[in-house]
């Protein structure tokens, strides 16, 4: 049996996520059907989904050990350079779909197993630690800007909590697009980062100077309400997270007086990746990294990840 270095869950731990991973040596994938194919992968992201996983969040105890990883740039067996798009059609899911490290083994390894469907070609002005920040969070950004928020037709836009990966690559996606945008953060330093993006930075619930007509929205119950009443008459309010709570109080009088409408998202398509992409590549746009560790550190990194204190994306390099 041919083996592989990885990093993955060997058992959960809410309390103390680190804890529950280990590192070391794996299986190399097993193809599970004919059109399915092995990345080699050059650089992986990690995102707090891998340390949900950690805690048994989305993850069952007899998939156990589940390599971690969602996000991945590599080499694929005839020597093309892709970035590896992360959802899989899963009939047993309820959603119908999941996402690498869920079911199937996940990319913070030295090889991955995907359809060949899912290989999008890495533009080669993009290095693979950039392209490996892409597929989830810049993803998710992507989608929540374009496809559901219809950003074509806005001219503003505010994102809530702006240090986390999905609102940190809205605020560089918006910007770069041209539109005015607001973008919040409880942290000093944060909104100091979010200012040389080329946005305005307030803190947590602030009057902004005008309603908007997007808001990305992945904070929830802590900032909704606020998100709510900074929307312009007909604007659009994208949700894909709920990191500080998941029931907020919903003034429906304001919904349906300024015919506000609030739409759930998550992740994208391989197509919409692919737009990501390129649109990187031709405007410029790279994804903020807060720090490349090497494999052998991957346990720092998920311990920066863990910290809370971070700006941007944490990359593992093979």
């Amino acid at each position: 049996m041919l083996i592989m270095r990885a990093a993955y869950a060997s058992k959960f731990d809410d309390d103390n996520p680190l804890a529950a991973l280990a590192v070391g040596e794996r299986p190399e994938p097993v193809l599970p059907a004919d059109d399915w194919v092995r990345v080699r992968v050059r650089a992986s992201s990690l995102n707090h989904h891998d340390l949900w996983s950690l805690r048994g969040v989305g993850l069952a105890a007899d998939r156990l050990p589940m390599i971690l990883g969602c996000d991945a740039a590599g080499v694929d067996a005839d020597g093309n350079d892709v970035v590896v798009y992360p959802v899989v059609a899963d009939p047993a899911d309820p959603r119908g779909m999941s996402i690498l490290s869920e079911h199937y083994q996940g990319t913070l390894a030295e090889q991955v197993a995907v359809p060949r469907a899912n290989l999008v070609p890495k533009p080669a002005g993009l290095s693979f630690a950039d392209a490996s920040c892409l597929p989830t969070a810049w993803l998710t950004a992507w989608r929540m800007l374009t496809t559901k928020g219809r950003i074509a037709e806005a001219e503003s836009v505010l994102v809530q909590g702006a240090g986390g990966g999905v609102a940190s690559a809205a605020v560089a996606i918006a910007t770069a697009m041209g539109k005015r945008v607001y973008a919040t953060s409880r942290d000093a330093g944060k909104r100091e980062r979010i200012t040389e993006l080329g946005a305005t930075a307030l803190a947590s619930g602030a009057r902004l100077p005008e309603r908007v007509d997007i808001v990305i929205e992945t904070v929830g119950e802590a900032t909704f309400d606020h998100s709510l009443k900074s929307a312009a008459p007909g604007a659009r309010v994208v949700v894909s997270g709920a990191t500080a709570g998941f029931q907020p109080k919903v003034n429906l009088r304001r919904v349906f007086a300024m015919q506000l409408e609030i739409l759930g998202t998550s992740m994208g398509t391989p197509q919409e990746l692919a737009e990501l992409l390129a649109f990187c590549e031709e405007h410029g746009v790279r994804p903020m990294i807060d720090s490349v560790h090497p494999f052998e550190s991957v346990r720092d990194a998920f311990a920066r990840l863990h910290s809370g204190d971070v700006f941007g994306k944490v990359v593992v390099e093979f």
